[in-house]
């Protein structure tokens, strides 16, 4: 894991501490806050996040314009009450406003579940073990490497869809463990750049360039589809990707103590406060106590149900529109768009909440258990009350962006979860648990479209539903056996120094 062992001798003896709580003395009490090096680290990696998850969406929107019969009439009124037949069945004309350059497949709705879900099952095999890796080698590199390898796979991805269904389902999963390395590496960063006291804030920061990348991507690919054709989507951001590269690589720096323009005072604040983190030697991870802690696995299942409804919102919602409103691609690409804009706000705002209700005496535990039931339960109800309303842009566009609104809220719950309980083990922990959402957001698409394909009637209600009882089920896990305390097998062992 990430430690802070690689400070000298001088420093070591000088600001740290073999307590495991920080000696506030040596805490310099006056700080750079938002114009500090850290935080131009959360900002360069929130545009790192931007950038992956361009890649990672375009294909939500793209899909409807590369498929057969995805633009159709709705055969959904303003009269009727029932959910609308789904956008898969009808005509196989091309909607003529798409480019007549653009390739378009004949996909079935399963296939295209598959393929939504195909990317994941990279990630799968790389989110934990890159969280291990970055703790070791710096997530500089780890990132970065893997961030070039994503973007260069998105400027291939047209060539892979018509060199055939298979090689475009191979090319999704090589993209997914690049992609995987992203998400899972990035967090090693705050074992040596977070203060505890803050570490909301900054991984909320952080994390929501995911959503800001899902609204540009779901916005402009649907303009871009429309006015270019939809390969020049993936030209496009697998571009920009590239060239963010020299950004990332030039300006991050793993650990305070080597960046070469942080202020001193700055440095001198992060060491002393993260002092009780330090391992003195290297020790064999607790594999048994890890898997036996009720803690961990309801971060994990957590994690996974959360994953759930967000891998729904972001693959299925310009479907759903499309089902319900007859627009076109940009249109779609718009109000498919509006939600995210919500949700990239509330995922800021929430980490100054928790840290807030921190400084009021709230239980640490408190905060995160609050984030993730409102990052949840209100979320999923919504989106399963949705099929039952009669359709109106102003109903379905309003529920959509409440749920977005409110689902990174749980950025400071579960997500953050295992920087409390282990922040020894961190990056690790935080690897493992997206291992759990990876196979959420394989699932997901799969279950998804397995049941659009077999029932359009009440496809969507089944899909909402069974988004419900998952949703559900991992939330009450977490309220049961969720904690915020170090765990016994993560604290450090005393040793004595001669």
């Amino acid at each position: 894991m990430a430690t802070m062992t690689e400070l000298s001798p001088t420093v070591e003896k000088s600001k740290f501490s073999q307590n495991t709580q920080v000696d506030e003395n040596l805490v310099p009490k006056k700080v750079p806050s938002f114009c500090s090096t850290r935080y131009g680290l959360a900002l360069i990696t929130h545009l790192c996040n931007f950038m992956v998850m361009t890649q990672y969406v375009a294909i939500n929107i793209t899909m409807v314009a590369m498929v057969n019969g995805t633009n159709h009439q709705s055969r959904f009124n303003g009269s009727t009450e029932m959910l609308p037949i789904d956008s898969f069945s009808g005509s196989n004309d091309v909607p003529k406003s798409l480019s007549a350059e653009a390739p378009v497949y004949d996909w079935s709705p399963q296939i295209q579940g598959i393929l939504f879900g195909s990317v994941n099952y990279g990630m799968m095999l790389t989110v934990a073990p890159s969280g291990y890796l970055a703790g070791r080698i710096g997530t500089k590199r780890v990132v970065g490497v893997s961030l070039v390898g994503s973007s260069l796979l998105t400027i291939f991805t047209p060539l892979a869809a018509d060199l055939g269904l298979a090689f475009f389902i191979a090319t999704r999963i090589v993209q997914g463990l690049m992609q995987g390395s992203i998400f899972g590496g990035q967090f090693a960063l705050w074992e040596k750049w977070g203060p505890p006291h803050e570490r909301s804030r900054l991984c909320t920061i952080t994390i929501a360039g995911m959503p800001l990348g899902a609204f540009a991507i779901i916005l402009l690919g649907g303009i871009i589809s429309q006015s270019l054709g939809w390969p020049f989507v993936f030209y496009v951001f697998g571009g920009i990707g590239c060239i963010y590269c020299l950004l990332w690589f030039a300006l991050v720096y793993d650990n305070p103590i080597f960046h070469p323009w942080i202020n001193v005072t700055e440095k001198e604040y992060i060491v002393a406060s993260l002092a009780h983190q330090v391992i003195p030697q290297k020790q064999p991870l607790p594999i048994k106590a890890m898997l036996r802690s009720l803690p961990l696995w309801s971060i994990g299942v957590c994690n996974f149900s959360h994953q759930w409804l967000v891998t729904i919102l972001i693959v299925y919602m310009p479907t759903y529109i499309s089902s319900v409103f007859n627009i076109n691609i940009r249109d779609n690409g718009f109000l498919s768009a509006l939600p995210f804009i919500i949700a990239w706000v509330t995922s800021i705002l929430t980490g100054q909440l928790a840290d807030f209700l921190l400084t009021k005496n709230f239980r640490l535990v408190t905060v995160r258990k609050i984030a993730t039931f409102l990052g949840n339960f209100p979320s999923s109800a919504l989106l399963l009350v949705l099929p039952y309303l009669t359709p109106s842009y102003v109903t379905t566009m309003t529920l959509l962006m409440i749920t977005c609104g409110l689902s990174p809220i749980s950025q400071s719950g579960i997500y953050v979860n295992p920087l409390d309980i282990a922040p020894r083990h961190s990056s690790l922990l935080m690897g493992v648990s997206r291992e759990l959402g990876c196979a959420a957001a394989i699932a997901a698409p799969t279950v998804s479209g397995l049941l659009l394909s077999q029932d359009p009637v009440f496809g969507w209600r089944n899909v909402f539903l069974l988004l419900f009882a998952i949703n559900l089920s991992g939330l009450i896990f977490y309220l049961v056996f969720g904690d915020a305390s170090i765990q016994d097998w993560a604290k450090e062992r005393k040793l004595t120094r001669l």
